[in-house]
């Protein structure tokens, strides 16, 4: 396939790495959808030395009238809000525009660290640079068994006291990690900050394992069930990806009551985040476009897509065949 053209909507959740040429018919107002456009296709696997893009401007008697090119600039310079790049949408600009941003609407950036890193890519980068490094680490990786465990020296610190460090994969399909000191109490709610405790280097010896290894285990197990349980049938926190769509669609329907925007199958989908808990694949999606500005049209598009292509909720007969999963532990303790 030599050129693929798609909207947004359904280039999201599509890696795109084969490609290396990106053409924008349009100047989306949300800057983020440029960066995104490009980030989908300059990621892991992505063998070319120059990822090229190329936009569409209007001719200079059209630009004269509607300023398009000032008026995005000045869009880019008002909306910079992390510093530290050196790409540039227009090679004439003198001071080049910063355009690490997470979103156009100032303040966005206020909810949970989670929220704004996609943690199954994170995970994924971490994964391919060992094994690439260490090709050999990749077979002896899959061949283990789940509840696999480990221990390795750990200084304790206020904010990372001694404890376990548990991988489970939930009844309702979804990854979760938790950090439980020495009295079974959760450390963090960040699931990025677990997976950053994790970190080692391959030559990190193994030391004995704690007395109390198995019961911080089985206590972080119990947790990561019991929050999941008072989730379920919920819509879960405000910041999360569920209760923001479900909120944001409720508004929508009401808002376009009568017209052909409310659709049935739009209906079906909103009743189906409201009675089952998200997949996982689903809500970096839809934490990914709902930090890019989406408008309230373009998710009930996402949304409808996903649940057509069964990739929006886990409904109820899913869940009873499940059974939680404990995939791996490490303890963290002090090395007398």
């Amino acid at each position: 396939m030599r050129i693929l053209i798609a909207t947004d909507v359904l280039s999201e959740g599509h890696n795109l790495q084969d490609c290396a040429i990106i053409v924008n018919w349009d100047l989306p107002w949300a800057i983020i959808r440029l960066i995104q456009r490009a980030g989908r296709v300059d990621r892991i696997g992505q063998n070319a030395e120059q990822i090229l893009c190329y936009s569409f401007l209007p001719a200079e008697g059209v630009e004269r009238i509607i300023n398009l090119r000032g008026r995005l600039r000045k869009r880019l310079q008002e909306n910079a809000e992390v510093v530290g790049t050196d790409e540039a949408f227009f090679e004439d600009d003198d001071a080049r525009v910063i355009l690490d941003l997470y979103n156009e609407k100032s303040g966005i950036l206020d909810g949970e660290e989670d929220t704004e890193v996609d943690l199954t890519s994170e995970a994924f980068q971490i994964w391919k640079k060992a094994t690439d490094s260490n090709p050999g680490l990749k077979k002896t990786i899959e061949e283990m068994q789940n509840v696999v465990y480990s221990t390795r020296a750990h200084t304790p610190q206020p904010v990372q006291p001694e404890g376990v460090l548990l991988y489970m994969k939930t009844t309702e399909g979804n990854d979760s990690l938790i950090y439980v000191d020495r009295d079974g109490n959760s450390v963090t709610q960040s699931q990025l900050a677990v997976l950053r405790v994790a970190a080692c280097e391959e030559s990190t010896p193994a030391i004995p394992r704690d007395k109390q290894h198995h019961k911080l285990v089985e206590k972080g197990a119990e947790l990561i069930a019991e929050e999941e349980k008072n989730a379920g049938g919920q819509l879960g926190r405000p910041s999360g990806a569920r209760f923001r769509t479900y909120e944001r669609l409720k508004s929508y329907v009401q808002e376009m009551k009568g017209t052909l925007f409310v659709s049935e199958e739009l209906l079906k989908a909103i009743d189906e985040i409201y009675r089952y808990p998200l997949r996982q694949s689903a809500i970096d999606t839809l934490n990914r476009q709902l930090r890019s500005g989406i408008n309230n049209q373009q998710l009930a598009e996402l949304v409808v897509a996903l649940r057509m292509d069964d990739r929006l909720c886990i409904v109820t007969e899913e869940l009873e065949k499940r059974e939680p999963q404990i995939i791996c532990s490490l303890g963290l303790f002090f090395n007398s």
